[in-house]
């Protein structure tokens, strides 16, 4: 049972009658949801209902006629099993997508009401969640959002909060320590986060594993830090007032709750988390709590209140309006731009002056180098271009003069130091991205990639385009050996669906790279790029961007029909050019050289293009990496030049050498395929 009993809870709830008739609005609709599908989780809801109804009623800046206003307040629901304690809100304030069927189809196929919440399934949906603190970590983000775009736009268009509902959960996970560590170090006023405080873990009471004193923790990070009854309406407002009058730091309102309130043999119990009360149980719950309405049936006058709490802001979102009808036609122009992520007319001209430098001038660069070469050629057309790194700046090479700003508590800037919080950066980029107004990049080693990991997939699965910057991206790294060097990360990558994974092979390429992940605003980019210079492979300027295929023939050697194709990627392209060479003038032999950038667009090519790119011949893949997938395109991993195993520790030339990825390597699995 929970320390704080389930009878005290009720007779506190009872205090403010309205709020806990309203509140029970939600716990009913909650457990019918979870009945009708069988699934799900009614004890979360239960327990926050008052808390939700209180932020609701009282505070939440939002107008359910007009859902995606700009200025709204958001709100992310980390504890995402919760999900029915939402899309009752939802339907109670008259979203209109959220109807009663979709309530009954809770978790059913075609529903917008999906287990976890789930980002463009429903209004209301700022974020998916459902993976444990990252919907922390994503506020952080809108947060860091909203701080830039009020800077660039005034208060009188960007002034809102982000409200957060956390579990214990999320508290235990190393992203949410990642997120709130960099909230306070950034004193981001505008958060607010209600902890639900229950005492209560799938495996039992928290004791089981969990001891943290978080307030004190979250003090200690510079948080700003209250405690609260999280059934007594009064107490709960008063906690909501004064963190909204906290400017400096964000806020958590640590609430003591009991899960499942209202159920008489499972409140209090880790058996009210995540599955059904079950028919019995269910009946006594409602009418433990007084509730006599038929399942998914509201008495008129409890939805009429929430209907008008529903509309309450649409005098606050007009007036927003009318300022933004009265400001300058250039801001404003600019505003719903950004909003809308509609790309300025100025980065085309942009693109067409780097490409220009680059043919003009080869350079000869790591990719890692031309990464920052085109980022400032484009970032000056890209005021929304917000960047960052994980405490690798100088070396991701992320920092450029359009994009210096740091960002300072109380001073937005346009680069964030996140710190070595790879996860909690992915996840930041996240929310900026469902926030609007910001197209947010970051860099780490690729290696670390796998730290970011659930924050990527997160993004392709929301389908928004972060951009993640990854370097150092194979054994080409060298000395600083296997731990940091990358073996079957592009492996995994690549099989992430919706992701872009790009592994450009020059600066021509990266600058390609570049311009597709900005141009995909609901697709995420990630950019594979070396620590060593490569040379630059292409010379004359087609006027086509050739990446946007995701492959293409870059070079062909000899006069007679294609006898073998050489496909690579990144640094391994030049290495394929020069067995190329060899193939032909030592050995006769009539050889095409395909640059493979991305998998994902050469793959979504139709099938004529890719016909005419991989040819009929025998082929050989060459990449600085495990082998995993490049059968798809040349039949047998034998056929691959590329890593069995893990790196070493030595210079890049050694490396290359002792694990077999040479041209002569290239020449003699070439040779042998033409019987030669």
């Amino acid at each position: 049972m929970s320390a704080y009993s389930s009878k005290t809870a009720l007779e506190h709830a009872r205090r403010d009658k309205l709020n806990f008739s309203l509140a029970n609005c939600i716990r009913a609709l909650s457990i019918d949801a979870v009945e009708a599908a069988n699934s799900g989780h009614p004890g979360a809801p239960m327990g926050m209902a008052d808390a939700a109804t209180v932020l609701f009623r009282n505070h939440l800046k939002f107008d359910a006629s007009a859902p995606d206003w700009p200025d709204r307040d958001r709100l992310v629901l980390s504890n995402g099993h919760a999900s029915a304690m939402l899309y009752s809100l939802l339907y109670l304030t008259g979203y209109e997508d959220m109807t009663k069927d979709q309530l009954r189809n809770f978790r059913q196929m075609g529903s917008i009401t999906a287990g976890h919440p789930e980002f463009g399934h429903a209004k209301g949906v700022e974020t998916t969640t459902g993976p444990l603190g990252q919907g922390i970590a994503t506020a952080v983000g809108m947060t860091l959002a909203e701080q830039i775009m009020a800077k660039d736009f005034g208060a009188d268009l960007v002034d809102h909060h982000t409200y957060v509902f956390m579990g214990d959960g999320c508290l235990e996970e190393g992203i949410g320590q990642e997120a709130i560590s960099l909230a306070g170090h950034l004193g981001l006023g505008k958060l607010i986060v209600l902890y639900d405080d229950n005492g209560i873990t799938i495996d039992g009471p928290t004791s089981v594993s969990f001891s943290d004193n978080i307030p004190q923790r979250l003090s200690a990070c510079g948080w700003h830090v209250q405690s609260c009854d999280g059934h007594d309406a009064a107490s709960i407002d008063a906690a909501l007032t004064l963190a909204k009058a906290v400017t400096d730091k964000p806020s958590l309102i640590a609430m003591k709750t009991v899960i499942g309130l209202g159920s008489p043999n499972k409140a209090g119990k880790e058996s009210s988390h995540g599955s059904p009360l079950g028919k019995e149980e269910a009946a006594a719950a409602k009418t433990a709590l007084g509730w006599t309405a038929d399942p998914f049936e509201i008495p008129d006058d409890l939805l009429n209140e929430w209907r008008n709490i529903g509309v309450s802001g649409k005098d606050m979102r007009l007036a927003w309006e009318d300022r933004l009808a009265k400001s300058d036609q250039a801001l404003q122009a600019e505003f719903l731009r950004r909003m809308a992520h509609t790309l300025p007319a100025e980065f085309k001209g942009a693109v067409a002056q780097a490409r220009k430098a680059l043919f003009d001038e080869p350079k000869k660069v790591a990719t890692r180098k031309a990464s920052q070469m085109a980022l400032e050629a484009l970032a000056p057309a890209l005021p929304e271009l917000i960047g960052g790194s994980a405490d690798l700046t100088g070396s991701n090479l992320t920092r450029v003069a359009a994009v210096d700003t740091q960002f300072k508590p109380g001073e937005p800037g346009r680069y964030i130091g996140y710190g070595v919080r790879e996860f909690a950066m992915a996840a930041a980029m996240n929310g900026m991205m469902t926030h609007g107004g910001i197209i947010p990049y970051g860099g780490t080693f690729l290696v670390f990639s796998d730290y970011a990991r659930n924050g990527i997939r997160l993004s392709a699965l929301m389908g928004i385009g972060s951009i993640y910057v990854m370097t150092h991206d194979s054994i080409g790294l060298g000395e600083d050996g296997p731990t940091h060097q990358p073996v079957e990360h592009l492996a995994s990558l690549r099989a992430i669906p919706n992701l872009l994974t790009f592994r450009p092979a020059d600066a021509v390429e990266t600058l390609e790279c570049w311009e597709l992940a900005i141009r995909n605003r609901k697709r995420p980019s990630l950019l594979a790029l070396s620590r060593q210079a490569v040379p630059q492979l292409r010379l004359e300027d087609t006027g086509e961007n050739l990446c946007a295929r995701g492959a293409y023939i870059l070079r062909e050697f000899g006069k007679s029909e294609r006898q073998i194709s050489l496909l690579a990627t990144g640094t391994e392209v030049s290495l394929a050019l020069e067995a190329a060479e060899k193939l032909s003038l030592e050995k006769g032999i009539a050889v095409a050289v395909v640059s493979m950038p991305s998998w994902e667009l050469f793959k979504e090519q139709d099938k004529a293009y890719r016909h005419s790119v991989l040819g009929d011949c025998p082929r050989v893949a060459i990449e600085a990496a495990s082998k995993f997938g490049w059968v798809t395109f040349v039949g047998d991993e034998d056929n691959v030049i590329g890593m069995d195993g893990f790196g070493a520790s030595a210079p890049a030339e050694e490396l290359y050498e002792k694990f077999g990825i040479t041209s002569e390597a290239i020449i003699a699995r070439a040779c042998c395929l033409l019987g030669k």
